[in-house]
């Protein structure tokens, strides 16, 4: 399926982004979604995200 560019580019004055650590008794993860949007998400274990130093 390809992506409707024209969509996504209006679409991104509405996005509503958040982050969050879900920690669990195995690893804590780093989650980033889009809530506005569903399947909109990523995550990673939180030793594996970048931190603000990193791109500073």
């Amino acid at each position: 399926m390809t992506p409707n560019a024209t969509a996504a580019a209006s679409d991104a004055s509405r996005a509503e982004v958040m982050a969050s650590v879900d920690s669990t008794p195995a690893q804590s993860e780093f989650i980033i979604a889009d809530i506005t949007r569903d399947d909109a998400w990523l995550s990673m274990p939180v030793s594996e995200a970048p931190s603000l130093r990193d791109w500073a």
